[in-house]
């Protein structure tokens, strides 16, 4: 059984990670799209959120320790942005091996133009890459972006925008797996996502 629910959720990761390339091209499914210089090439790439529950951690990330991309969500009502990261260890004094994190953000909105938009239901999920565990909200009702910014990245030829986004959690995501629960009580970003993918 335990075997069975690993190979289960290593294909959801997969996919999960395989839907959110915005160009899919000979990328691998399971990486988020890396640029010469981390997140965004001419930089600015940032992540910031707490995590709650089965993981505790204020996380910090800047442009050079983050990977991302992003683009259309599968059915053209939103933005989809993916980043990866490091998971900081409990404490200084604390030696374990490195850990990664992938979050998916599913923004829902429909008929918006490049630009600001407000109070946009959102869909999290967090993987913990290589140890099998995955949390999702599994609906857009307990998560929402509060400010969403886009601007054209000049330094990639009209190819993505720089896209900020800042939001919040009111309810924690489930295990797929397990009975554990995670909260990302608040999250700020920016990254990328691609232009001619974006709604």
């Amino acid at each position: 059984m335990h075997k069975f629910l690993c190979l289960l959720l290593a294909g959801i990761t997969m996919s999960a990670c395989a839907s959110d390339s915005g160009e899919s091209g000979n990328k691998d499914p399971g990486a988020a799209a890396a640029t010469p210089g981390g997140c965004i090439a001419g930089g600015g790439g940032a992540l910031q959120a707490q995590l709650r529950g089965a993981l505790t951690a204020d996380l910090d990330w800047s442009n050079e320790h983050m990977l991302c991309e992003g683009g259309a969500r599968p059915d053209g009502k939103g933005l989809r942005v993916t980043l990866a990261g490091p998971l900081p260890v409990a404490s200084a004094g604390e030696k374990s091996p490195a850990r990664q994190l992938r979050f998916i953000f599913g923004i829902d909105y429909q008929d918006q133009a490049a630009g600001r938009a407000q109070a946009l239901p959102t869909n999290v999920t967090v993987i913990l890459e290589g140890e099998g565990r995955m949390f999702a909200t599994r609906g857009s009702d307990r998560c929402a972006v509060e400010s969403l910014e886009r601007r054209p990245l000049e330094t990639e030829g009209g190819r993505y925008e720089r896209v900020h986004v800042r939001g919040y959690c009111t309810e924690p995501a489930a295990e797929l797996a397990g009975d554990a629960r995670l909260l990302v009580p608040t999250f700020e970003f920016t990254g990328r996502v691609a232009t001619g993918d974006a709604p």
